[in-house]
């Protein structure tokens, strides 16, 4: 008797060979220094202030600035990935977030210090897309939740290592050296990703196929166009920078909707006549994920020194069971998102967590039992963020894939800039636990319909009827039709082919 296919498939470590290993480690640790690096600031950021005399305004600036620069980074970086390969992409912005890190330890003022958060976020923003872009589209269809997974679980495991290296390093040595560190493990990265082959799936429907992709062709379309979207962009970043910088102080309602305005309309454009509702609708929907999940991250230590009155080491104990869980979360949304589909997966894990977001804030002097609970809550709902890069990558074909996760993304992300201003404005009129756990709850429920019923996908669907489901379930040579390369109009969206290079 003959087994049946789904008998004779081997377990799924064994689907991914030695190379699709390597091609992993070198994106994983590409992440390990993104959450590294992005949490440095935060760890030292009294330090900074009191050395250059910053005010409560400015210094909380610092955090933000790499909030301001992510959506050109993203762009940018995701349109290199696409015309030029995922590698070139992955290097490229571990290379800036990397300098930007050590220009941090050699900053003389604000402004100096600033100017590197900026390029940080540059940097950050191309890595999110180009590495998860490249493993995605380096391991097989079926385990794709899990390359997900796996991937942005790095991001946690720096975080907590950069916590750890903040005990060792800032009471001996200052709080530059530890930007000096940051620099260090990049030549491992660097190393590993010199001898990776090129993403297997790109590798077969663009570059194989002679094609150049231009994801920024209609933002330049003719000379008008050219001249109107550079000053957008002017626009959107001022715009952006004045809002999270002393310079927007009284004037964030008249820049908000410049910057709605703005980076909307590039999202229009880039996604051209038959993308532009998937474009902005993706956008709104990671917008949300990030405002549910970076109240607690941004402002649990907070929370933990100001009314419960732990001291520093107890909260640095509350931390590590957070990013533990967190990571734990990363790895069990691999397992889930590969069973039931990322977006069922994400709603569902989601929904679980809201169980408990409220008996997190009513324990007060039981650490072990918090630390306990906030490791299943933020494992359920911010860890299940690791399927981000499936569920968002999966609704956009290999040929604009890296420039449209990339831009979506990192423009949705603003929502972790906007989540903690939010919760400290409620908690003017009641207690911060009190805040974060309303706020948490309250943001989670949206998240869950848009990303379980697929609205993206849904809407996108009402003006590309024949779009496939999901871009990612099967490989290129599996997609058919839908590899082969024709020329699109002038006006072409995410999900028409690019031209053959001449």
């Amino acid at each position: 008797m003959s087994l049946s296919p789904t008998a004779a498939r081997p377990p799924w470590y064994r689907e991914i060979n030695a190379t699709q290993w390597k091609s992993f480690l070198g994106a994983w640790i590409g992440y390990l220094l993104d959450g590294f690096d992005l949490l440095l600031i935060t760890l030292v950021l009294t330090e900074i202030s009191k050395e250059f005399s910053l005010t409560t305004v400015e210094a909380a600036s610092l955090v933000s600035a790499a909030f301001i620069s992510r959506w050109l980074g993203g762009a940018l970086l995701g349109a290199l990935g696409d015309r030029y390969g995922r590698k070139l992409a992955m290097i490229t912005s571990i290379t800036l977030y990397s300098v930007g890190t050590f220009a941090c330890g050699l900053s003389w003022g604000y402004a100096s210090i600033f100017t590197a958060r900026l390029v940080i976020g540059v940097g950050m923003a191309g890595e999110y897309g180009a590495s998860a872009t490249y493993v995605l589209e380096s391991w097989p269809a079926r385990v794709r939740g899990r390359a997900s997974g796996f991937l942005i679980s790095g991001y946690y495991v720096g975080s907590v290592i950069a916590a750890q290296v903040y005990n060792w390093v800032v009471p001996a040595f200052g709080w530059r050296v530890l930007f000096y560190v940051g620099l260090a493990p990049v030549l491992i990265a660097l190393w590993v990703r010199r001898s990776l082959p090129e993403a297997q799936e790109w590798d077969t429907d663009v570059a194989q196929q002679g094609a150049k992709p231009n994801p920024f062709r209609p933002l330049f379309a003719t000379p008008r166009k050219a001249a109107v979207n550079s000053v957008t962009a002017v626009v959107a970043s001022g715009s952006l920078l004045a809002a999270f910088t002393p310079l927007g102080t009284g004037l964030v309602p008249g820049l908000a909707p410049l910057v709605v305005a703005s980076l909307g309309s590039f999202a229009v454009q880039l996604g051209g006549r038959k993308g532009w509702l998937l474009y902005l609708s993706m956008i709104g929907t990671v917008f949300v994920a990030f405002l549910y999940s970076w109240p607690i991250l941004s402002l649990l230590p907070t929370y933990l020194k100001t009314e419960l009155h732990y001291t520093a080491s107890q909260v640095s104990d509350v931390v590590y069971f957070t990013g533990f869980g967190t990571m734990a979360g990363c790895w069990l949304a691999g397992f889930v998102g590969d069973w039931l589909g990322a977006s069922k997966a994400y709603a569902l894990t989601l929904l679980a967590s809201l169980a408990f977001v409220f008996p997190v804030f009513a324990i007060r002097d039981n650490l072990l039992l918090m630390g306990a609970l906030l490791f299943v809550l933020q494992g359920l709902s911010l860890g299940i963020s690791g399927l981000l890069p499936r569920y968002v990558g999966g609704h956009f074909p290999t040929h604009s894939r890296g420039a449209g996760l990339g831009f979506t993304y990192n423009v949705g992300a603003l929502g972790g800039a906007v989540a903690p201003v939010l919760c400290a404005r409620l908690a003017q009129g009641m207690p911060l636990g009190t805040a974060l756990s309303v706020l948490t709850f309250g943001l989670t429920l949206p998240a869950i319909l848009l990303v379980g019923f697929d609205v993206p996908a849904r809407l996108h669907r009402l003006i590309s009827p024949e779009s496939p489901r999901d871009h990612l379930a099967a490989t290129g040579a599996e997609a058919g039709a839908d590899t082969a390369p024709t020329t699109p109009p002038s006006d072409s969206g995410p999900h028409e082919r690019p031209e053959p290079a001449q």
